[in-house]
């Protein structure tokens, strides 16, 4: 795994972290657990998570909660969110999820297969995404220390053409030849 970014798993159900945590093992990803939408928002402070998979309900800080305020802090705006739901499909809960950005809705019990692709997609997009940025920001960075390129004149535009040849370049009334000679 080329990053040390982790996946946060968070459910208020020790059986269901188990049940996460053994559906993801086979990728060989780094994971890390809460119990609480409070110890979620921590372990997301701290840093280094590459994708969260969220209970939604909890009791005090609920799912939604920890995404609306990841959504409001510039490090955090940006990571993927599965949300995880075992009380069925709520057109409000779809709504409100998808306008805050989160990935997936999936509802409980998970298909481990399907969890497993749609982790490893997110997670490694999301990996992608972060290493093209650093990319971008050390580009940028380089460019500044080294100052604004030379400037250069550009050519005269009745400059010759490479590759142009010199008859036809030079159209004068003296140098063109006449034409329609012969014709009556």
């Amino acid at each position: 795994m080329p990053s040390d970014a982790r996946i946060l798993i968070v459910d208020d159900h020790e059986d269901m972290l188990y049940a996460l945590e053994s559906a993801l093992a086979p990728l060989g990803y780094r994971l890390t657990r809460a119990t609480s939408g409070d110890d979620a928002l921590k372990e997301i402070l701290r840093g280094q998570v590459g994708l969260l998979l969220l209970d939604v309900r909890m009791p005090g800080v609920s799912g939604l909660d920890v995404v609306r305020y990841m959504r409001r802090v510039e490090q955090t705006q940006h990571i993927p969110v599965i949300l995880l739901t075992g009380f069925g499909a709520d057109a409000a809960l779809t709504s409100a999820a998808f306008g805050l950005g989160v990935a997936d809705l999936l509802m409980k019990p998970v298909d481990p297969w399907a969890l497993r692709t749609k982790v490893r997609y997110l997670y490694d997009t999301h990996q992608r995404s972060q290493a093209l940025e650093q990319e971008v920001r050390a580009l940028r960075a380089r460019l500044k220390e080294s100052g604004p390129p030379p400037a250069r004149a550009l050519p005269h535009p009745d400059a010759h053409v490479p590759g142009q040849r010199e008859e036809a370049a030079d159209t004068s009334p003296e140098r063109t030849p006449a034409r329609h000679e012969g014709r009556a």
